[in-house]
């Protein structure tokens, strides 16, 4: 059975990948675009953790937690910015 899904949620993966860029580029305001990014990091790593399940390996689940870690960081410092006007107090 994952013979099939695997490839099916690639694709449906991909198509939200390409979702989220088009709306990172259609935008104008700061919040949808850093929501857009948010989005795009959450579809990264779940499309990351799908090709370790394809590769039956563990070291692409480890590259998705850094991915996700690093999307989480970025998101809150961008929304730290967004309301103080500065990151660092």
């Amino acid at each position: 059975m994952l013979s099939w899904v695997i490839p099916v949620v690639f694709a449906m993966l991909c198509l939200a990948m390409l979702m989220n860029l088009w709306n990172l580029h259609t935008r104008t305001g700061l919040p949808d675009r850093v929501l857009a990014l948010d989005t795009l990091y959450i579809n990264s790593s779940a499309l990351i953790i799908l090709f370790g399940l394809w590769k039956a390996t563990e070291l692409y689940f480890e590259a998705a937690l850094l991915i996700a870690l690093l999307g989480f960081v970025s998101t809150v410092a961008v929304c730290k910015y967004m309301l103080r006007g500065d990151i660092i107090e």
